[in-house]
């Protein structure tokens, strides 16, 4: 019979580093670019990211305190997600530097801004693929109480998509080609994706 851990997060978890976010996970990292009003840009990566839905696409990203994202989406409606790469994997830890409002992320991190056709905020030229989105929900979460936490969920309509063609393989998007890094466990830990972890599983019916 297994030796289980037990612990309820209100009263601590016991452990060296907190587990919730090595087992939720691996996750995609929403590599998030915005402008606020005067049209500073700002890039920032949070490992609370997800798609959420097929049609309309909608894709997520939670920031733990109102930071400089949350608020240029407040203000302005729209975001880029930037696919974070294995080979950007060091100007995205770089982009998420502790730096003061208006200072602009891109070139912080040696990376370069791409114009988006739908939306204000460039995209991340290097990056093979980036959405473009307009803000449908900003909400505040809450606690089971019902008390209000300093966690903010902002979701958005992808409205344009932009793929490196040497992604696609018989008009198929190829995973393991894009090299995606997915946020792990621990204070530093980063999985990537490789052809020898595929497999290929049929849904019934």
């Amino acid at each position: 019979m297994s030796d289980f851990h037990y612990y309820e997060p209100r009263r601590g978890h016991g452990l060296r580093h907190d587990p919730l976010n090595a087992i939720v996970g691996p996750r995609p990292i929403g590599w998030i670019a915005s402008r606020d009003r005067e049209g500073r840009v700002n890039l920032a990566p949070y490992s609370f990211f997800n798609a959420f839905n097929y049609t309309p696409p909608i894709i997520g990203f939670a920031s733990i305190g109102w930071k400089d994202s949350v608020s240029n989406i407040e203000a302005t409606g729209e975001f880029a997600w930037n696919l974070a790469t294995r080979p950007l994997a060091e100007a995205m830890n770089a982009s998420c530097a502790p730096v003061a409002h208006g200072v602009d992320e891109f070139g912080l991190a040696g990376l370069t801004h791409a114009p988006s056709r739908l939306i204000a905020p460039p995209r991340v030229a290097e990056s093979p693929v980036s959405f473009e989105c307009r803000l449908t929900q900003l909400v505040q979460l809450k606690g089971g109480g019902g008390e209000a936490i300093d966690t903010w969920l902002v979701l958005g309509e992808v409205v344009a998509v932009h793929i490196d063609k040497a992604l696609l393989r018989e008009g198929v998007y190829d995973t393991v080609l894009a090299e995606p890094i997915l946020r792990g466990g621990g204070p530093a830990d980063y999985f990537a994706i490789s052809e020898s972890q595929r497999f290929r599983m049929w849904r019934p019916g």
